[in-house]
């Protein structure tokens, strides 16, 4: 049985990285969108179990990987995920941790 993220050692969850973006490249080259998809998120889980979330703190502003110029608010952190409002929205949302880069002054 595979092991969770959660249970890997930083090395483990590297090998899983790498093995995951060697299967993610032969889908892009395929063209199979749906399963290139789902293992870039699971790429982006992976590195979020690499990261300590103590690094991340409520109430301070961080850019959203992917999504240029957006600014997410953190309300909490729950585990890998952090919850929160986009800037100039109303609706709670979760990020992985992995996803988060600190906003740039």
């Amino acid at each position: 049985m595979d092991k969770r993220y959660s249970e890997m050692t930083v090395q483990e969850l590297k090998d899983e990285i790498a093995e995951l973006s060697e299967k993610a490249r032969k889908a892009e080259r395929l063209g199979i969108v749906n399963e290139f998809a789902v293992l870039q998120r699971k790429m982006t889980m992976a590195k979020a179990y690499m990261l300590d979330p103590s690094e991340f703190q409520p109430g301070e502003t961080y850019e959203i990987e992917g999504d240029p110029g957006s600014r997410f608010v953190i309300d909490y952190l729950n585990g890998t995920f952090a919850w929160g409002y986009k800037e100039g929205s109303k609706t709670k949302q979760a990020f992985p941790i992995s996803l988060l880069k600190k906003k740039q002054a």
